[in-house]
């Protein structure tokens, strides 16, 4: 997830909303049913939420 976490992601709606969608459809195309992804989280906002809050971009390559 911390590849498609863009260093200015702000912790809003707008943001986990998007963030959402780019992950629900990249599920998609590799087969991933949305209900396997509910069955391994408890609330896919909320993981999307703390991803961008407790984003920590390493150290430069």
């Amino acid at each position: 997830m911390a590849n498609n976490v863009p260093e200015t992601t702000k912790a809003d709606v707008i943001s986990v909303d998007e963030l959402t969608n780019r992950l629900l459809n990249g599920a998609v195309a590799v087969g991933i049913k949305r209900i396997e992804i509910d069955e391994e989280v408890d609330s896919l906002y909320r993981t999307i939420l703390d991803a961008i809050v407790h984003y920590d971009p390493g150290l430069p390559e």
